[in-house]
């Protein structure tokens, strides 16, 4: 992961881009990977981990009706939290994470589903970029979680690397 996090860091500083992240399902193991490479500081925001549904919808302006249709893990919910954070915090570029560590199912999802939304750049001029994925990852709370980072940093740095 730290390689990974490295690159991330890396990546954005050379681009002169911003990063801020909306977890849930890594409860703040994003910003904490991000933010042990030197130099973060200069393009990490910040993040906010929204663990609790309540939250989702007051921190992150996650409609509850687009919870209560289609719940907390889902593709919906993932973009909505990406979306909300950018607006709060002017980043170029979010990642947005929900999704279940287990071990147990919630809300009729297994463990191991995860959503993960990448959205920017933040340029009024441009269309905004985007993706959305859903995983299905295997092993223990820890190894989702750990899975989940990873995914995210590859997805962001598919879209902000250098061709």
């Amino acid at each position: 992961m730290s390689e990974l996090a490295t690159k991330v860091i890396t990546t954005l500083q050379h681009r002169t881009l911003t990063l801020a992240v909306a977890e849930s399902v890594t409860g703040g193991l994003i910003g904490a990977t991000l933010t042990t490479v030197p130099g973060a500081s200069k393009v990490y925001l910040g993040g906010v981990v929204s663990y609790a549904t309540r939250l989702k919808t007051e921190l992150l302006d996650v409609p509850r009706a687009s919870i209560d249709t289609h719940t907390v893990i889902s593709e919906e919910v993932a973009i909505s939290m990406a979306v909300g954070l950018q607006r709060r915090t002017d980043a170029d570029w979010v990642i947005a994470v929900t999704g279940v560590a287990g071990p147990d199912p919630q809300d009729g999802h297994e463990a191991g589903e995860v959503w993960i939304c990448v959205l920017g750049p933040r340029i009024p001029s441009l269309p905004q970029f985007q993706q959305v994925e859903r995983f299905d990852f295997e092993g223990d709370r820890d190894a989702i979680r750990e899975q989940t980072v990873d995914a995210a940093c590859r997805m962001l740095l598919r879209v902000v690397s250098p061709v």
